[in-house]
């Protein structure tokens, strides 16, 4: 690990809270996570972007996938995953997954989250793409994610008192959070024992890592919005943080991302010297509906699952032309199904392609898919009566933070899952409904290998002291505004089609707006003043420049990753892994791995010696 001495520039945290973990993102990652540490007795303070509702898990809709079905094996599951993942998945981490994730998936519903059920009993299980069998749980038709996020909530409200609690300040009174600022306090559960409570702090943007003089995590710094003043900065003071932060689909321009996805883990991560991996593997869902040309922002999702019910992909003749692509036809992977419908769109000149379901008739499509229809219907589209335009978007990174198979990172105590990591799970192209799974047995995974290092027996047994601040300058921030700005150079030169010119363009104006921020800063002192915009419109150029130089340096078409200028896969070049972390002037060092097996990180401990850092090839760059 590279200690880089980077952080955004904020003002000095106001007030501070000791805890034994902090889990950052409260989706199915983060929020079980927090449940499984709070069980183990263990201090635990959530802190969520929005509400602890507001996170990516409420949009998914297909469902989870598990190997829940008679006749179904967990190798058969493993097979799948292996397949969609284009030769780069680690298969310990996948079979940890598909192993693991029936018994979560029990747990989960244990926790009060309710999937549909069949008619004569048990889960009602779907197929969605790249799956040879029924294995998807679905719950509320297509609102999978909104009922495991409803009943993950209830689980957390549960666990504390939804009351508010002080805030340590600076110079004796406390300080209280304002809106959506620290709830909850300890609570007594039964029998009379006392187990900590989990404390959530909503409407928090997270900025830096805090670390101690031994270069393991201390906590995190973060700014509580809805108090009217830029200035709501404070601390949790921790000696383990989760990384749940969801993804950065805000970096284009179209996504299915809430607007929250900003990448902030990934950045955070970065400038705490971790390493991340695979993010040139970007998923563009293929079905996303189509709006116009010119529309941004979160886009309306089509489910896979609607494809896995029958539904078929046309073009304006009405012709499958999926059909002798693949064995699977229109559930074939989703990088092959997005890559099939480019095609036909370039060869036509088209737009968009078509969603064709219309023999499911109302009835079907009013039960089964009641959200999608609800938001087809608002955009003027009857999915009943007429075909659904659609076109891929961007929807989900297969890479991330790189971690090992206990969700640790390279910095000692930091701790990463869910989209923001990258386990070894995805490879080059994630299997459909693999992502909530993945969330739950990894974060499942975290919380026991905290509760089983935890230092000492008392309350914040071993919270560390952070190091004070350099006395230099913090890293520039980007006006918000810049924001619109990235997202048009991502979609234009990084998007679903990619050359190395594109590439090239992409990283010159991108290296553009990060010299001039430098710049400004250097000369005359100056940058944008901090504020949510800005610090979130900072970590997508940070997510940005790490994309498109994996991207540039990754020489072949793979999974989700798809080069115009080199349209065939090259497993003897680039069967390997791309691994980036962040210098101390700020310059991308990036790095392949010698094969495909994904690399271990470093030992938590730095004095360990029953791990070491993976070996690889250093890949000389100039500043990207």
């Amino acid at each position: 690990m590279t200690r880089t001495g980077i952080r955004l520039h904020a003002p000095a945290p106001g007030w501070s809270i000791p805890a034994d973990v902090v889990v950052v993102g409260s989706g199915v990652a983060g929020l079980t996570a927090a449940l499984r540490c709070e069980a183990a007795g263990l201090d635990t303070v959530v802190v969520t972007k929005a509400r602890l509702d507001d996170g990516s898990t409420r949009w998914a809709q297909g469902g989870i996938a598990a190997a829940l079905g008679e006749g179904d094996t967990p190798e058969q599951h493993l097979d799948d995953t292996l397949v969609a993942g284009a030769g780069l998945c680690d298969e310990e981490a996948v079979r940890i997954l598909v192993t693991e994730g029936p018994d979560a998936v029990r747990r989960l519903i244990d926790t009060g989250a309710r999937f549909d059920e069949a008619a004569g009993g048990g889960l009602e299980l779907t197929r969605e793409g790249g799956h040879h069998r029924r294995r998807i749980a679905h719950a509320g038709g297509d609102a999978t994610g909104a009922e495991i996020s409803r009943a993950l909530v209830a689980a957390v409200r549960a666990a504390g008192r939804d009351e508010r609690g002080a805030l340590s300040g600076k110079g004796g009174g406390g300080r209280r959070a304002g809106a959506g600022g620290e709830r909850g306090a300890l609570s007594h559960k039964g029998g009379g024992g006392r187990r900590a409570g989990i404390r959530t702090i909503e409407n928090a943007l997270v900025l830096d890592l805090l670390t101690d003089a031994d270069g393991r995590t201390a906590g995190v710094t973060l700014h509580v919005m809805g108090e009217g003043r830029h200035d709501g900065v404070g601390a949790v003071h921790a000696p383990a943080v989760v990384l749940a932060t969801g993804g950065m689909g805000q970096v284009f321009s179209a996504t299915t991302n809430p607007a929250v996805s900003t990448g902030d883990g990934v950045a955070l991560a970065l400038r705490a010297g971790a390493e991340v991996s695979d993010l040139e593997f970007v998923q563009f869902h293929p079905t996303v509906l189509f709006l116009g040309p010119d529309a941004e922002g979160q886009q309306p999702l089509v489910s896979e699952a609607v494809r896995g019910e029958g539904a078929h992909l046309v073009d304006a003749d009405g012709v499958r032309f999926m059909q002798g692509q693949h064995e699977l036809a229109e559930l074939a992977p989703r990088d092959i199904v997005a890559k099939g419908i480019m095609r036909r769109m370039r060869e036509q000149g088209a737009e968009h392609m078509y969603l064709d379901a219309r023999h499911f008739g109302a009835a079907m499509w009013e039960h089964r898919f009641p959200t999608i229809l609800a938001a087809c219907r608002a955009h003027g589209i009857d999915p009943v009566t007429e075909p659904v335009p659609v076109a891929p978007a961007a929807h989900y990174a297969s890479g991330g933070v790189r971690t090992d198979s206990h969700g640790r990172t390279t910095v000692p105590g930091l701790y990463a899952c869910g989209e923001v990591a990258c386990t070894g799970v995805h490879g080059a192209n994630r299997l459909a409904s693999n992502s909530l799974l993945e969330g739950l047995v990894y974060a499942e995974r975290i919380a026991a290998d905290i509760a089983a290092n935890r230092t000492g027996n008392g309350p914040h047994a071993r919270v560390p002291e952070p190091v004070e601040r350099p006395g230099g300058p913090a890293h520039p921030l980007l006006a918000p505004e810049a924001r619109l700005t990235i997202q048009r150079i991502m979609t234009r030169g990084a998007g679903v089609l990619r050359s190395a010119d594109s590439l090239a363009r992409a990283a010159d104006r991108l290296e553009q707006l990060h010299a001039d921020a430098l710049d400004a800063l250097a000369e005359n002192g100056k940058t944008a003043e901090p504020g949510v915009d800005a610090w979130e419109a900072t970590n997508l150029l940070c997510v940005a420049r790490v994309l498109v130089a994996a991207a540039r340096l990754r020489e072949e078409t793979r999974g989700c990753h798809w080069r115009e200028d080199r349209p065939d896969r090259d497993d003897t070049a680039w069967r390997r892994h791309i691994v980036v972390s962040l210098n101390p002037d700020r310059t991308l060092a990036v790095r392949t791995t010698d094969t495909a097996d994904f690399p271990p990180t470093l030992p938590q401990d730095p004095g360990a010696s029953d791990r070491a850092r993976a070996g690889g090839t250093t890949v000389p760059l100039q500043e990207q």
